[in-house]
Formats: C-alpha cells, sequence, structure tokens
C-alpha cells in the first residue's frame, strides 16, 4: 500500500488497524483466504483489489459498468497489484451482499437484445427466478472457467454447507485450469482448501495455519460441546 498519499488514518477505512498496518500482501497463486471478524476490514480489503483490477464494485466481470449506490470506499486508489507472469484470460468478483444487482443488471441488459443473451454463460435461466443459492452456484459453475482470477467476498453466505463442499471440488478443478482465487470467508468449510495462504485480520493481518484460525476453534469448540454454549448463551 502506498502510505505516502494518506492523507488521514483517522478516515474509514484507514483508521481500521488492519489497514493502519499494511505494507505488502503476498497472494497465493492458487488460493488466498482472508478472514476476519465482522467490522475487521476484509471485505473493505477485497473490494479493494477487485476494483484495483477493474472489476465493478458491486460485483461481475470487468465488463460490468452499472451502479446502483456508489458505497465502495477509496482504498483502491492507495494500493498497487502486481501481477505475475501468468496473466488471466477471464474473471469475476463475485459479492453476497450485492448479487442481487448483478442479477438485475443481467435481466436489464438482455431484455435490451444487445447481441447476445448475457444469461447463457450462466446457465440459460434468470439468476432471479433461482433461489439466492442456486443463483451463487449457477454462477460458479457456469460463468467461472480455467485462467481466470475469481474474487469472492462471503460466497457461503448463499450456499448450504453441502453447497460448500461442493465448492470445494470446483475450485479444485478449476484451480488445476490456472484460475486464482481471492476469498473473504467466515467458512471453516471453504477455508480447508489445502492450496491455499490464510490471512486472519485483528489488529494486524497474520498468516495461519487452517486449525490456528477463529473461525476452525470456535466451530469446533461448539461442536465438541453444544450444550455447554447453549447453557451460557441462553443463561439457563
Amino acid at each position: 500500500m502506498n502510505k505516502n498519499k494518506v492523507s488521514s488514518y483517522d478516515e474509514y477505512p484507514f483508521c481500521l488497524p488492519a489497514i493502519k498496518e499494511l505494507d505488502v500482501l503476498e497472494l497465493h497463486p492458487s488460493v488466498t483466504f482472508i478472514i476476519g471478524e465482522n467490522g475487521s476490514g476484509k471485505s473493505t480489503l477485497l473490494e479493494a483489489i477487485a476494483v484495483n483490477y477493474g472489476f465493478n464494485p458491486e460485483g461481475g466481470t470487468k465488463n460490468f459498468n452499472f451502479s446502483t449506490n456508489d458505497t465502495h470506499s477509496s482504498l483502491h486508489k492507495y494500493i498497487k497489484l502486481t501481477k505475475g507472469i501468468k496473466m488471466p484470460e477471464t474473471g469475476y468478483f463475485l459479492r453476497a451482499e450485492s448479487f442481487y444487482n448483478v442479477a438485475s443488471n443481467i435481466d436489464k441488459l438482455d431484455s435490451e437484445g444487445m447481441g447476445n443473451r448475457v444469461i447463457d454463460s450462466y446457465g440459460g435461466v434468470s439468476l432471479h427466478e433461482q433461489s439466492h443459492g442456486e443463483a451463487f452456484f449457477s454462477t460458479i459453475m457456469n460463468r467461472f472457467s480455467g485462467r481466470g482470477l475469481y474474487i469472492l467476498d462471503e460466497p457461503e453466505s448463499a450456499l448450504s454447507p453441502s453447497r460448500q463442499l461442493a465448492m470445494i471440488s470446483r475450485i479444485d478443478g478449476l484451480v488445476k485450469e490456472g484460475a486464482q482465487f481471492i476469498i473473504a470467508t467466515h467458512s471453516p468449510i471453504l477455508m480447508s482448501y489445502p492450496e491455499s495462504v490464510l490471512y486472519e485480520i485483528s489488529d494486524k493481518i497474520e498468516e495461519k495455519h487452517y486449525t490456528e484460525t477463529y473461525p476452525f476453534n470456535i466451530t469446533r469448540s461448539f461442536l465438541n460441546n453444544p450444550e455447554k454454549y447453549l447453557k451460557i448463551l441462553l443463561k439457563e
């Protein structure tokens, strides 16, 4: 991050401890996971990477240029992406909170009848005619292909545990075809993918082993003794 250009660390997002400490973040050539509590800055960092690369802040491919609500931060102006020898041939920014807007834009483009139908590359069925999870998974299965860069913001929010397991298989297949993923997540299922690096955001950004991460440990602790947790939470 170019800290010389930051005018004030009292303003968002530069006031976030992890952003203040950010210097260089080395991305894994296959899969990089960014994890952290709500408000830690993981989605803000992911958004900045996506926008700096050329993606629409609300999601989609680089060809999407609509704007429903311009709320993204200015962090993308202060970071520099160093690209490797392997240049992506395609890519997608998939974020849970604004996926509805992407689906609406696809329907709008197709209703205008300009060229080939966009929805055909998503499986041929309007994303609004599917459940949120089905539309998410349809995008991953149909729109993603090898040699692409895929930036995913909390994809598990739309996926059941079984779909998350299926997504691991899909990620692996695409990685073997040359794809690269950068994923912000809370899911201990997704972050178990072995060919990856995990960065956990708290007061700083630290690389962690899977079993050291807070999503893994709190999930394991609860599943090992749900009665104890429920007794505390429900104050029985």
